[in-house]
């Protein structure tokens, strides 16, 4: 078989005349790793990629490994416009296999929020690790916040989208 006609994901290795097609599976198939230090956040319920019995945990490492996404927008909370530097909500989704059509975020305080998944993958929602280009304190309303590109819309500047944006993130459970 010519390589040209191979797929992306398939390679030929030859070994004393022996051909053998072998798949490279894409990393989303991988396991999702242990995390090696302190747990930041944990995923449960519906998620098909647990790494810690049911559940998905990620320490801020396995954070920054995924791709990151930056945006400046202006929120109630910021005299100025702020910029936001993290993961995509969908990308975390994805890489817990998330399926369900809501999202029960927690914070550290015990503030609890809705957000429909569909937010995820329609509104550029990040789980934000970096304000202005500097990890979130706690006291900064960190380490963790969800965060939608307000400015990027008008429809996002309200109370709807300001409520769902849930800082000091600890935990998130997909129903």
């Amino acid at each position: 078989m010519p390589a040209a006609l191979l797929s992306r994901r398939a390679a030929i290795v030859q070994s004393a005349g022996v051909i053998a097609v072998v798949l490279v599976l894409p990393a989303a198939a991988a396991a999702l790793p242990e995390p090696k230090g302190r747990v930041i956040l944990t995923l449960s319920g519906q998620i098909g990629q647990p790494n810690r019995g049911k559940d998905a945990v990620f320490d801020m490492a396995m954070l920054e490994a995924l791709p990151q996404h930056s945006f400046t927008t202006r929120t109630p909370w910021h005299d100025r416009p702020v910029k936001f530097t993290g993961p995509l909500l969908a990308d975390v989704l994805a890489t817990v296999k998330a399926q369900g059509k809501t999202i029960n975020a927690s914070a550290i305080n015990d503030y609890t929020i809705r957000i429909p998944m569909a937010d995820a993958q329609t509104q550029g929602v990040i789980v934000a690790r970096l304000l202005d280009d500097r990890p979130m304190a706690v006291r900064d309303k960190g380490p963790l916040f969800v965060v939608y590109p307000f400015d990027s819309k008008a429809e996002l500047r309200s109370s709807v989208y300001y409520e769902r944006s849930i800082w000091q993130l600890k935990r998130m459970s997909i129903e």
